[in-house]
């Protein structure tokens, strides 16, 4: 078997409205996604609530956060965090084109 190199800032599939994602790696225990928002916001009354815990990064762009109870949390390029499994959080607002790692671990 060949190794296939690829780009992680490279145009990807699985466009949703203002966001595409991209699984990157993948097991029974452990998702690792690429994310693109473009000027993404979640929609009124959605939040994330999952049941794994999860660790984010921005790459390029910039975004804010909401958690549940009204923190708003910026981030910029190379900023990242962990968010504890089943705290309520959504995409307050991000850049035009910002680019993330998301790995979400199963408990």
């Amino acid at each position: 078997m060949t190794p296939r190199v690829e780009n992680i800032f490279a145009a990807g599939s699985g466009s949703i409205g203002q966001e595409q994602f991209l699984t990157l790696f993948q097991t029974a225990a452990v998702k690792l996604e690429r994310i693109v928002s473009r000027s993404h916001s979640s929609p009124p009354g959605f939040w994330y609530d999952r049941d794994e815990v999860e660790w984010v990064i921005v790459l390029s762009g910039h975004a804010i956060l909401e958690f549940d109870g009204g923190e708003l949390v910026e981030m910029k390029e190379g900023d990242h965090l962990t968010i504890a499994s089943r705290v309520k959080h959504r995409i307050h607002r991000t850049g035009p084109e910002t680019i993330w790692l998301a790995v979400r671990v199963k408990k």
